[in-house]
């Protein structure tokens, strides 16, 4: 509000009995003899405290859009529950290869914890010619492994994006990378130098990998060294889409 100039402005010390009431200073003629005094300013508390309430507001919304960090990862419906072996069929890499062994090549695993449940399962494939009796011969033996794990508190993306140069054996430097498109949320595949692949895909806090490997071994009934090496069996690239296959159908499997 604006006062007109010369007019006289009250303050509260002044004030005294009810409101309208005059002070000590009488008033003569309509006119205090005392100098007129300028408004005074808003109490600073009081912008203080609008600008905290419109704070507050501002914070609870933004806590209201934007909820903690704390969050649970989506697990997406996965469940395990049991032995893995049984869901890793291998349908596209046991007609592009060899059928699976049905016998694990080491026992599963499983662990189920609160703050997440992991299965893994190791299981072979042999080539045809491995089936045979032994007859001093050169056979290429494949093995193929799966491993998954539901991160049930924290989030798995930054891992896995840190790790898509690391395997078990190497880190970076012999170790090729491949995204995968249109599957999981985050997909590639690592190929070693000694031909070894694994596949991994990341679907909210699901972590899945696939992996196969491949070494030639020299079968003799009698004690026969081979001479020369045996077949070369470092190429597993031929396999990649059979792999991509039958992860898809394993996280199917997986799915409740």
């Amino acid at each position: 509000m604006t006062w007109p100039r010369g007019a006289q402005v009250i303050s509260e010390p002044e004030l005294v009995g009810e409101f309208g009431e005059a002070g000590a200073g009488d008033v003569v003629g309509g006119l205090d003899p005392r100098p007129a005094r300028e408004p005074r300013p808003r109490r600073p508390w009081l912008w203080a405290l609008s600008g905290a309430v419109v704070a507050s507001a501002v914070w609870a919304g933004a806590v209201y859009l934007y909820p903690s960090g704390d969050r649970k990862p989506d697990l997406h419906g996965y469940r395990l529950a049991g032995d893995l072996c049984p869901s890793v069929r291998l349908k596209a890499v046991g007609a592009a290869i060899a059928p699976k062994d049905d016998t694990p090549g080491l026992d599963p695993e499983l662990l189920n914890d609160p703050v997440l449940d992991r299965a893994e399962c190791y299981l072979s494939l042999r080539s045809p010619a491995a089936k045979k009796p032994f007859s001093n011969r050169w056979s290429v033996d494949y093995s193929v492994g799966a491993r998954v794990v539901l991160h049930k508190k924290t989030d798995p993306a930054a891992e896995f994006e840190a790790t898509r140069g690391v395997t078990d054996s190497s880190i970076g430097t012999d170790v090729k990378v491949e995204s995968v498109p249109n599957l999981g949320d985050s997909a590639y595949v690592l190929t070693q130098d000694d031909g070894a692949m694994e596949l991994r895909v990341l679907e909210g806090g699901a972590v899945f990998s696939l992996s196969l490997s491949a070494y030639s071994q020299f079968n003799s009934d009698n004690g026969e060294v081979p001479s020369g090496e045996g077949p070369d069996a470092s190429d597993l690239s031929p396999y990649q889409s059979a792999m991509i296959s039958d992860m898809r159908d394993l996280m199917a499997r997986l799915k409740h």
